[in-house]
């Protein structure tokens, strides 16, 4: 999917172009994205990610130094909260579809802003348990929330894009906010620890403020206007499939072309996610996949100092080339991926490079210390570029077999599916790694190949229960 300057179909998104005033300068303007929309909410995720950054690089600190807590405490903890995370995501996609995604967003960061204020006044472990479970179910219901979101103000065929250029900002954010930590943990003191968790907590007050602002149209709504300009002017294209979809945005009906009548009637009657058998399949293979991230985060470090004679700095190598790869080059990896068959090959293309990112990164045992964190940084540049390619085509694929209603239920069970990866990779991989050595890394391989290449048969299964449906 191309990030061409088209305008977003919503005229209510139209704002002048930053730069037209004179206030920027022209490098900086050619950077900017094109789409108004887009730009607000770039704005926004760089404010959120900050903020995380810097938190995420003082936490474990925060809670071991400063609240007190063990390394098995805060292990249990933080095992409660991921499983509340996952939970969470499903019911926080129904109510984005039933109250609006802008407004359910905004409470639940705003709860997430007092949330993570609340640590700073945590005296007892029960009190943190129960604390940092809240704050997961806030945080991943959020993010379901936030991808609901997406879908109403962006453009079908302009979302995947969209999202590649905010994960393109949080990965800066999350480079500047770490920045941030890092000055935190020089400093070391109580006070700087407590002033980095509250600096997080007035980020999100921020973020609540800057989508509460957001003018928010849903991009199906100005589809229908469309249509029904064209049936006024008797213009082609207003007959037809398009004609029906647009009158069943317009009444708030079900559109029967919809992939399992995924009409607004269906609110009334469950959630058509979790009926969706090949939604539910990409959805599995989509985390199997997501265990990449743990891969980077636990797997590659742990795999370093305790399996390798590489040089300790490429741990921090590895993080530096994964993020500078992703900002590089996600964008780029989302174009063409508008088709669901494009979609999938994406996927199994992911599948196969994080297969043979496990098999390069098992290489490095024995060798040599300098090799070995090359041989490393290698595994970490194949990983990178799956991690590009598994994400644009899980996102389009996420959108895409949603059609075009309950995207709150189907992003919630999407994301379901991603914090279930979040709270249960760590330990898998680290079991696979330490505990099996090579081989680990090899079996490992073999299940995100596996996953990688099932996407296919799977979406094919979505075509095929498309087909029997009724046209419109």
């Amino acid at each position: 999917m191309t990030t061409s300057p088209a305008e977003s179909s919503a005229p209510s998104f139209a704002m002048p172009e930053p730069g037209r005033s004179g206030l920027l300068p022209e490098a900086l303007r050619r950077r900017l994205h094109p789409d108004p929309t887009v730009r607000r909410l770039a704005g926004v995720t760089l404010v959120n990610t900050v903020g995380n950054g810097l938190s995420l690089s003082v936490a474990v600190l925060f809670f071991t130094r400063v609240l007190g807590l063990s390394a098995a405490q805060l292990g249990f903890g933080m095992t409660a909260a991921g499983l509340c995370g996952v939970v969470a995501s499903v019911p926080a996609g129904r109510a984005a579809d039933r109250w609006g995604a802008r407004r359910v967003l905004v409470a639940l960061v705003s709860a997430e802003a007092v949330g993570t204020a609340g640590y700073v006044f945590v005296h007892s472990y029960p009190a943190f348990v129960l604390l940092a479970c809240a704050v997961s179910a806030v945080d991943r219901g959020s993010s379901a929330a936030r991808n609901a979101l997406y879908a109403e103000v962006l453009p079908a065929d302009r979302r995947v894009a969209g999202r590649a250029h905010l994960r393109v900002v949080t990965n800066i954010g999350i480079c500047l906010g770490t920045g941030l930590g890092a000055i935190a943990l020089q400093l070391d003191t109580r006070a700087v620890y407590l002033s980095a968790i509250l600096a997080d907590a007035v980020s999100y007050v921020a973020v609540a403020f800057l989508l509460h602002r957001l003018p928010v149209v849903a991009a199906s709504v100005a589809a229908a206007v469309a249509a029904e300009s064209r049936d006024r002017a008797g213009t082609p294209g207003a007959s037809g499939t398009e004609g029906d979809s647009g009158a069943a945005a317009r009444s708030g009906t079900a559109n029967p072309s919809d992939p399992v009548d995924k009409g607004v009637k269906q609110g009334r009657r469950g959630n058509p996610a979790l009926r969706d058998g090949p939604f539910l399949a990409v959805t599995a293979l989509c985390s199997v996949l997501g265990l990449q991230f743990a891969v980077l985060e636990v797997g590659v470090p742990l795999w370093i100092v305790q399996q390798t004679d590489a040089p300790r700095i490429t741990v921090a190598g590895s993080l530096v080339v994964n993020t500078l790869m992703v900002i590089a080059l996600q964008v780029r990896a989302t174009r063409g991926t508008e088709e669901r068959p494009a979609a999938a090959r994406a996927c199994r293309r992911a599948g196969l490079l994080l297969a043979a990112s496990c098999l390069v990164l098992a290489l490095a045992h024995g060798l040599p210390g300098i090799l070995a964190g090359l041989v490393v940084l290698a595994g970490i540049a194949l990983q990178s570029l799956a991690e590009v390619m598994g994400q644009a085509g899980g996102w389009a694929l996420s959108y895409d077999l949603a059609g075009e209603r309950g995207h709150g239920a189907y992003q919630g069970v999407f994301n379901a599916g991603t914090a279930a990866a979040l709270m249960a990779g760590p330990a898998l991989v680290s079991t696979a790694v330490i505990g099996f050595g090579p081989a680990g890394w090899a079996v490992l391989g073999a299940v995100l190949a596996a996953a990688g290449l099932a996407m296919g048969p799977a979406v094919r299964w979505a075509g095929r229960r498309d087909a029997r449906l009724p046209a419109a």
